[in-house]
């Protein structure tokens, strides 16, 4: 029942930018936090990024702190992730997801979007 589609990768040059946006259906978007997990090839899941409810509290994971910027908008029920300064090390696949309310804030990730491919390449 829960759809998360993410979208906005794409080929982009290091020192490029890029947002991509997530957006949810199937649930009521203002009672969820989310958060913006990537994975590379070869490499483990990291989780980048997570929001609150209100779009107040967020977390970011130091290797993208400087450069990500994630945000929500409730009354389109899409999350967004603006992507700044982008290297060679972001290539990934980048996966939206709903995260913990009351507890397991940016630690647990019950409901998956497919994920978008982002490739940083000169």
């Amino acid at each position: 029942d829960v759809q998360l589609q993410a979208s906005g990768g794409g080929l982009v040059q290091p020192g490029g930018s890029l947002r991509l946006s997530c957006a949810a259906s199937g649930l009521t978007f203002s009672e969820f936090t989310f958060g913006w997990i990537r994975q590379a090839p070869g490499k483990e899941r990291e989780v980048l990024s997570c929001i609150g409810r209100q779009g107040i509290s967020t977390f970011y994971s130091d290797r993208v702190k400087d450069r990500f910027t994630i945000s929500r908008d409730n009354a389109k029920n899409t999350v967004y992730l603006q992507m700044n300064g982008l290297k060679l090390e972001d290539t990934a696949v980048y996966y939206c997801a709903t995260s913990g309310v009351l507890s397991g804030f940016c630690s647990e990730f019950p409901s998956w979007g497919q994920g978008t491919l982002v490739t940083v390449s000169s």
